[in-house]
């Protein structure tokens, strides 16, 4: 459910609308431009209060529009429950963002009080029968209501209800409520340890030349994390969330390499306080008893049921028609790798910590191509300024200026206000970047909403992107590898998605898809970082001026196929863990988790000590807490639909203002008031064509 007021959101409002203290900011809505989170003068204290009133508030509405004693209509109830809930929103984003970006042990110990919380909160509503009866009338009558998307808020809200329990007897619905209420202290306490073990697993190195083959940059940002916990004169080499940490292609030092890899895989499997074994053997066991409660085999045939996918089988069926080729691919990578080091090193077995540090030597010599003397042509201001904002003008002719009159939460954290055009009586809305790393960042990059677009409530969006850039020293460039201005531009894609809304019902709107429908945008865009207009403007030596020679692009557009056998592999490895993970029955027990994860990718096929999966299971935050259970999947499929999507665009004249236009039309704009796919086909014109995929991944 969403919460909605009737208001112009780039005007101030200032009349309080909850019973809060008016000195509690969550107490009636921003003043600041377009409902924006006034950071300035929220604090911790804050929080807990403006969730038991806005708990309470949301309830008591919901409860007027179940016991409406006027019959059922699309206006009296589903509408009502698109307009309810305000101050539960307002003060949930602010939390929720804060708590992934920025957090603090007072953050971690209100959202473990909170979660149980709005898990039974949720449940009050989607398990109320009285309210599930005029849900289900509009549903029945739906061919009555007036246009498609009304239809579709319909079919949508009588799908959640139904997902969530609705239909079922009271004693099963007690047992879902205990189940959901578990299940929310368990993802919480995963994020929690999670955090504090990557935190405590970060390398610390005594000697510089330890850290042979790190540019200046990342030896900056190193000693900058070192004295940033008290560590002067060391440095320090944080963890990234996958398995492979990016730092690992620079180490010359093997011995450092090698401290790196353990420490990230290591992460929550140590038998300490921050392991995470006996919190994955619960949540798969809850969720597969819930599956059973509602009525499905497994967890998995519950996600997939609701996803474009539609089955597991369709899954596995993709999964495995890839997975031959993928690791032919590998192997033959790693005989490659292997053959290089019995030239430059006789005597040394490829080891898991070598690979991506040898693939760089190869990959230097096959292409001439050093990462770290690309890296010098991509200093991140001049990438977001004069690539990714340009791109955003040029394929969709909107204009990003910065704000500094606005409050954040964080320094590191810039605002930018998105406009149609050039014209600033075209407001569309805000744009939130926060890209550098630190200790109270969870892992990894990903979008989020401050405030969801909604015609209905007359609310603009306020999106926020968010990556683990390491931070230089002052004074010294920001330095990004290619992979991280791909990511750049994979979120700016998630970022539009949201920005583009064009929704009457915030249910339907932006980002609110599939999950194998929602990374579309996302790896869509990533295609244009290699855009020639992108590149001759933002791929500039940050000392000389010199822009990237024509012949190093053609270099980073061939190399980017070399290596997708180790790319390939370690992601479909974790797509087949997750799936086995939720595959299992009801009743089913897991008493050791290592073997069941050694077995499940044996059984896969994928098994291979030199390629762990890109995510371990103790360390698996897409799946456990992060919403991507019986969905990690989702990369590949949408990949498939951005490939060819991409593929469209080149045919069609590359990046211009025709092709910008017609994706924000037929995809950025419509959330989810059609068929994903049938958005697709809208968009390219036919199906899809699973090709351009395996083009794009140099497989085929």
């Amino acid at each position: 459910m969403r919460a909605v007021r009737h208001r112009d959101p780039t005007q101030p409002m200032a009349q309080a609308t909850t019973s809060l203290p008016a000195d509690n900011p969550f107490a009636s809505p921003s003043t600041l431009p377009y409902q924006t989170p006034a950071f300035d003068t929220i604090r911790e204290e804050h929080y807990l209060p403006a969730f038991a009133v806005g708990m309470a508030e949301h309830l008591a509405g919901v409860r007027v529009i179940a016991a409406d004693a006027a019959p059922p209509s699309f206006v009296n109830t589903l509408e009502a429950l698109e307009r309810d809930g305000a101050l539960l929103d307002r003060v949930s984003a602010a939390f929720f963002n804060l708590t992934g970006t920025d957090t603090t042990r007072r953050l971690q110990e209100i959202q473990a009080e909170i979660a149980p919380k709005l898990a039974a909160h949720g449940d009050a509503i989607w398990l109320d029968a009285q309210l599930f009866a005029r849900v289900q009338a509009v549903h029945d009558a739906r061919d009555s209501l007036t246009g498609p998307e009304q239809r579709r808020l319909a079919e949508r809200y009588y799908t959640t209800f139904v997902r969530h329990g609705a239909k079922l007897s009271p004693d099963k619905q007690q047992r879902l409520r205990e189940i959901n209420e578990l299940s929310s202290k368990l993802t919480t306490q995963f994020q929690e340890r999670l955090l504090a073990d990557t935190k405590d697993l970060a390398v610390v190195v005594d000697d510089a030349a330890q850290l042979a083959g790190l540019d200046a940059s990342a030896v900056s940002a190193a000693q900058q994390a070192a004295e940033a916990r008290g560590l002067t004169g060391k440095f320090l080499l944080t963890l990234q969330l996958p398995s492979s940490q990016g730092i690992l292609s620079s180490l010359d030092v093997r011995e450092t390499r090698r401290r790196v890899f353990e420490a990230s895989v290591a992460r929550c499997d140590r038998g300490n306080e921050h392991d995470t074994k006996d919190l994955i053997v619960q949540l798969a066991a809850l969720r597969a008893e819930k599956a059973a409660l509602l009525g499905y085999p497994t967890h998995a045939h519950y996600v997939l049921d609701d996803e474009t996918a539609g089955t597991p089988d369709a899954v596995t069926e993709m999964l495995a028609s890839m997975t031959p080729a993928i690791v032919t691919k590998a192997r033959g990578e790693a005989a490659e790798l292997q053959a290089w080091l019995d030239a430059q090193q006789p005597g040394t077995k490829l080891a898991p910590w070598d690979w991506s540090w040898v693939a760089e030597r190869v990959r230097r010599a096959r292409y001439d191509l050093d990462e770290s003397a690309v890296k010098q042509f991509f200093e991140l201001e001049r990438v977001l300024q004069d690539g990714l904002f340009f791109m955003a003008k040029q394929l969709y002719g909107v204009t990003m200026k910065e704000r500094h009159d606005l409050p954040v939460y964080h320094p590191d954290v810039r605002v930018f206000e998105v406009f149609d055009g050039d014209a600033a009586d075209r407001p569309i809305g805000l744009f939130y970047a926060d890209y550098y790393t630190r200790d109270s960042k969870r892992g990894g990059a990903w979008m989020s909403n401050f405030v969801e677009q909604s015609d209905l409530r007359r609310q603009k969006p306020v999106v926020i992107n968010v990556m683990n850039i390491q931070k230089p020293s002052e004074g010294q460039p920001t330095l990004l590898s290619f992979d991280e201005v791909t990511t750049m531009f994979h979120e700016f894609g998630h970022g539009v998605h949201g920005l583009f809304s064009a929704v009457h019902y915030p249910l339907l709107a932006g980002t609110n898809v599939p999950r194998d429908f929602v990374e579309f945008p996302s790896q869509f865009h990533e295609d244009f970082a290699f855009d020639p207009a992108v590149l001759a403007r933002c791929a500039v030596h940050h000392e000389t001026g010199e822009p990237l020679p024509a012949e190093l692009v053609g270099k980073i557009q061939r190399a980017r196929k070399f290596g997708q056998g180790f790319a390939s592999l370690e992601y479909i490895a974790a797509a087949w863990l997750d799936m086995a993970w939720h595959s299992l029955a009801p009743g089913a027990v897991v008493d050791d988790v290592a073997r069941f994860e050694r077995e499940a990718l044996e059984q896969a096929g994928v098994a291979w000590e030199l390629v762990p999966p890109r995510y371990k299971s103790t360390y698996f935050s897409h799946v456990w807490p992060g919403g991507y259970s019986a969905g990690y999947y989702a990369y590949l499929w949408s990949e498939a639909l951005a490939a060819d999507g991409f593929a469209c665009v080149m045919e069609r004249g590359g990046m211009n203002g025709q092709n910008g236009a017609a994706f924000r039309d037929a995809v950025l704009s419509r959330g989810l008031t059609g068929e994903p796919l049938q958005m697709f086909e809208a968009f390219r014109g036919r199906p899809l064509d699973t090709g351009a995929l395996l083009r794009r991944r140099g497989l085929a």
